[in-house]
């Protein structure tokens, strides 16, 4: 078998291609949901999703940078009518060339130890997830585990745990897939009390070494959404990559 290329326009060229198999495959099992913009814009959100009970590594590689995004067990893009405000924004880990704050966020987090682990639901990440939600996004739906239960935890992906402790004290965690040439950043949270630290930051930066130190080429954000400050910092990090309708373009 011909080995693919990593990183590149030869690489996205592939994806293509296979994507366009693949979704041809998928179309049936797809369906439409409608609900209120979850970002907070004024317009109708349309998710298009398929449920799935098993991807390989490469197919979740190629619907990652056909930019859907992972819920649970299935995968989604935005496709909605009027607003095309979530863009997909990716890294290239080995090119990323972080700015005086963020050098500065990196240098003030130096006292936390940071570990990969497998996904653990336990009270410790129930309590701070919780914690945290209440505290950023304080909805009656939205609980920790729930979070864990149907969004974080799945049968389709390698999904880890990178956990940041002050000696025995969480801080934060970020639920993340990793392939063999992906890395998918699901979700980050951390101590509310913490905000000084810019543990957000530490977290893409952290992401961002643990890509090169497993060999791994693309690290996925999810969307940036100009309009929407929660959303807005990820384009602070330089160079990086938005797909715009089937290409994916530099900004530096």
């Amino acid at each position: 078998m011909k080995s693919l290329p990593r990183l590149g326009s030869e690489y996205d060229e592939w994806c293509q291609r296979e994507y366009a198999v693949l979704r041809g495959k998928i179309e049936p099992y797809t369906v439409e949901m409608t609900i209120p913009c979850p970002y907070g814009l004024p317009h109708t959100a349309r998710f298009s999703q398929a449920l799935f009970d098993h991807l390989s590594d490469r197919q979740l590689e190629i619907l990652l940078a056909a930019g859907y995004r992972r819920n649970g067990d299935s995968l989604y893009t935005m496709r909605c009518w009027d607003c095309q405000a979530c863009v997909p924004i990716r890294l290239r880990a080995d090119q990323l060339q972080p700015n005086r704050s963020q050098r500065r966020a990196w240098k003030r987090n130096q006292d936390l130890s940071v570990s990969l682990g497998e996904l653990q639901l336990d009270l410790e990440h129930l309590e701070l997830c919780d914690l945290f939600l209440r505290t950023r996004y304080p909805r009656e739906s939205n609980r920790a585990y729930g979070y864990y239960g149907e969004f974080f935890r799945n049968g389709i992906a390698d999904t880890r745990q990178l956990q940041f402790r002050l000696g025995d004290r969480l801080l934060g965690a970020s639920i993340i897939d990793i392939g063999q040439n992906f890395m998918n950043a699901v979700y980050f949270y951390f101590d509310p009390g913490e905000t000084r630290r810019g543990l957000g930051t530490f977290n893409i930066l952290s992401l961002a070494g643990l890509c090169r130190e497993l060999g791994i080429g693309y690290l996925y954000l999810g969307y940036y959404i100009a309009e929407t400050r929660a959303m807005r910092y990820k384009a602070a990090f330089k160079p990086h990559q938005l797909l715009r309708g089937e290409r994916w373009v530099d900004v530096r």
